[in-house]
């Protein structure tokens, strides 16, 4: 995976992955009290489809280019409508020349007492993010590396919230580090919904990943996987995951109406799949 987020911006991965944070957020809505979203490694927070990388893969059209303007079942599209109508706020003349990342989809969804962090490691991106959310006093960017933000940022005043951690995965080491990172944000704050992203491109990577999670000592991890092709000779982007810790109760049943409209409207050939499992429950394996 190429660190800069905009030649994969709008991908099916981003679409799966964006639909799902939407959920979470929607969820924390439900109780008038305040709430914070932590974006670990949030990005530029703006991505211009139009632009010579993001032409270059043009990833996005098969994923928010189809889903943008696709009919769906009424209950999926209700489900989707949050996400969507982020996506169509900074395309207000139409179609889609502009993709939002995750702080400002985050950003879209809050009420007026909720609150928004978004962290970045890079100076040049942190500094265009910043940009992004000049005069917001609802946003706070800090420029820092996500992983320490996991200590140093929780819990959060507010109590309640969400954590999202999707890192770029452009160096070895980061379903390890995804693993030691919850270990110690979950220590902090073990009533937090976490949410942690990760590309299904090396399976066997995946599946010491997904053990390991399992044998964490770290109760109620759901695993929401999605595949847009079978697995291919080379390696290469077949799909997506997501690990939700706490995930709101009714998760399990939106994403039972969601992920098989998305697999119509983003599988290549008609072959696309989706997984939901527990990885621990109420009583997680020590």
């Amino acid at each position: 995976m190429n660190y800069r987020h905009v030649y994969h911006a709008g991908n099916f991965a981003d679409v799966v992955k964006h639909a799902v944070l939407a959920r979470l957020v929607e969820y924390l809505k439900r109780k008038d009290k305040a709430f914070r979203v932590i974006d670990t490694h949030a990005g530029i927070g703006l991505y211009d489809l139009s632009s010579e990388e993001a032409q270059k893969t043009g990833e996005w059209h098969d994923g928010i280019g189809r889903l943008i303007d696709a009919t769906l079942p009424a209950d999926a599209a209700a489900l989707l409508a949050p996400y969507l109508a982020a996506v169509r706020t900074v395309n207000p003349d139409g179609g889609i020349e502009k993709y939002p990342g995750s702080p400002l989809i985050a950003r879209h969804l809050l009420r007026k007492q909720d609150r928004l962090s978004a962290i970045e490691l890079h100076s040049e991106d942190s500094q265009i993010l910043a940009n992004l959310f000049e005069g917001d006093f609802q946003t706070r960017v800090t420029e820092l590396d996500g992983w320490l933000a996991l200590g140093a940022h929780l819990p959060p005043k507010e109590k309640r919230g969400l954590v999202l951690v999707d890192p770029p995965f452009e160096i070895a080491g980061e379903f390890d580090r995804l693993v030691e990172g919850l270990k110690k944000a979950h220590r902090r704050w073990p009533g937090g919904i976490f949410a942690l992203w990760y590309p299904v491109k090396d399976r066997k990577a995946v599946a010491a990943f997904r053990e390991a999670l399992a044998g964490a000592g770290i109760p109620k991890i759901m695993d929401i996987e999605f595949y847009i092709r079978p697995p291919s000779s080379e390696p290469r982007l077949d799909g997506t995951g997501m690990v939700v810790v706490n995930p709101p109760f009714q998760l399990e049943s939106e994403l039972a109406v969601m992920l098989p409209a998305l697999g119509k409207v983003l599988g290549e050939d008609a072959r696309a799949r989706w997984t939901v499992e527990w990885l621990a429950g109420e009583t997680p394996a020590s």
